[in-house]
Parts: C-alpha cells; structure tokens; sequence
C-alpha cells in the first residue's frame, strides 16, 4: 500500500488540487492507498515515524522541498521506499532527481517504476536530502519567511537580492589537513542536490548517488564583485570563480565564533552543529535510473 503524506497548503493550495487527481488516478487503477493531510508544521514528520514504525513501505510526500524534507526525517530509509509527488514552489530535490514536474507522470512513475538507492546527509542527527547551509543563504529565508507579498521564485530572488546588498560576513574555523583554518564566507554550503530556492545552482556539479557531497565556500569578496558572483550564480557558473572553494568530502565539520542558524533542505535551525556527512546509498527513492 502507498501512504500519501499531503501539506494541501503547498503552493498556495495546489498540492490539495493535486491529491484529489492523485485519488483519481489510484482508485482508477485499483491501487491500495491511504491519504494523510498535515495542519501545521511538524506534523509530516509525526505522521511519517508512525507509518514507519507501524511497519508501512512505501511513504509518498506531496508538497514542496519543506514537505519532503518532513517526511523524509519521519521514515526508516533502511525500511522504507520514499517517493515524492513535487507541487511545491520550488521543487529543487526532486528537479536534482528527474522527478517529473507533473503529477500524472510522478504518480506513474510510483506505480511503474522502482526505488533505487540514493545518498542522503546526516547533519547532527537531522536528515537533508538537498543542501544545508549557513550564511547568506539563511538570511535569504528569513527574509523570505518575513514577506507578505511576494511568494515563491520571485520572493527568493528578490531576499537574495537585498540579501547580497546587507550581508555581513560569516566567520568561521574549518578542519583541512591536518590543521584549523580561519575564514571568512558569504555562504559555506554543503550539497547532496544541485539547487536550491526554485533553481539556483549552488552546488550545479553534485550527484546525489556518488556517496560523496560537494562542499562550496563562497568567500569574502569586495561589495563592488557582489552582483558579477549574483550573475554568476544565476547562471550556474559559480564553481569557476576565484572567490569560491570547492572539494568534494563525505563529511565536513565548520565550527562557527557564535551560533548560527542552519538551513536544511530549506528548513531553519538553531542549536545544532554544521557537522555533515553522507550516508551512501542509504534511502531508496522512486526515481528515474541513471
């Protein structure tokens, strides 16, 4: 049987339009199925463990990037198949995994196709399918989460925008060979995905079944390059540029001067460490194969 997770205030409420297709398209096909709809915040995740733990095997989040990032820190990954139907604003995990953007296609390829083994991060015991960061971009979703007028794209782009005009920059220490290393950054990110906020390519070169992750430091820059580094990221071209560092690792630990916040598949914390790594193969997801 497949258990739907549903947040029908998705996308302004088009993942409750969705589900009601999704309903459709399974009672046509006589597929076993039970739908389950979140009121709040946290509540993918409540639904999630007790689906796990009751033994369910294929979990199905319907929503955005926060919908999936809920109920994926809900199931057992050894144990269970996770599928994502995406109808959020953004769609960045789900872009990195072909997904299909429509809900007939995802639904079939539910139905059709196979759950197939994918990388996922660990960042002091909260799971991330996509990128976790700290820096400019963290400031970007607060702003975001402030404004009452614009919603999705265009309200990431133009946070990013007055973002990158009143940033401070981050200070932080970083273990490399061996010994500590003190810089200063205006986004230290780690990728399992490409994209974050609705396709901007932070980490445009990273796979998400490599077992490994991509670590991108943008660094202090002069406020005068700001908006070629803005263009630059637009563009997907920002690995090139003599203001970024690039490695890929399979964990990495930053240690900041105070605390920060830390965002996570585009989901906000405080109180925990930037101490990432990847567990290799360990959820199987209903995704096209390579």
């Amino acid at each position: 049987m497949f258990c739907f997770i549903i947040n029908p205030q998705a996308n302004r409420g088009k993942a409750a339009k969705i589900a009601a297709k999704i309903k459709e398209i399974l009672e046509k096909k006589g597929v076993p199925h039970a739908f389950y709809y979140t009121s709040r915040p946290g509540e993918g995740t409540e639904i999630a463990k007790k689906l796990s733990e009751e033994g369910q095997k294929k979990i199905v989040a319907v929503g955005g990037d926060g919908t999936v990032h809920e109920v994926f820190n809900g199931i057992d990954p050894e144990n269970v198949q996770f599928g994502i139907i995406p109808c959020g604003s953004g769609n960045d995990f789900a872009a990195t995994a072909k997904i299909p953007g429509d809900p007939e296609k995802a639904v079939e390829l539910l139905l059709e196709g196979k759950a197939v083994p994918t990388d996922y991060m660990v960042c002091d015991g909260v799971k991330g399918l996509n990128i976790i960061g700290t820096g400019i971009d963290v400031d970007i979703l607060k702003r975001c989460r402030r404004s009452k007028i614009l919603k999705g794209k265009a309200q990431y782009l133009i946070s990013l925008i007055v973002s990158l005009i009143k940033f401070r920059f981050y200070s932080f220490r970083l273990p490399e060979n061996g010994e500590t290393v003190r810089k200063e950054a205006l986004i230290a990110c780690i990728g399992n995905g490409k994209r974050f906020g609705g396709g901007i390519r932070m980490c445009p070169e990273a796979e998400i079944d490599d077992g490994s992750l991509d670590f991108v430091v943008a660094g202090k820059m002069k406020k005068i390059r700001i908006p070629f580094a803005f263009v630059k990221l637009m563009q997907g071209k920002i690995l090139g540029q003599d203001f970024i560092s690039f490695r890929r690792t399979e964990n990495v630990r930053v240690e900041f001067d105070s605390p920060v916040t830390i965002q996570i598949d585009g989901e906000l914390y405080d109180g925990i460490d930037f101490d990432v790594s990847v567990v290799k193969g360990g959820a199987m997801i209903f995704r096209p194969q390579a």
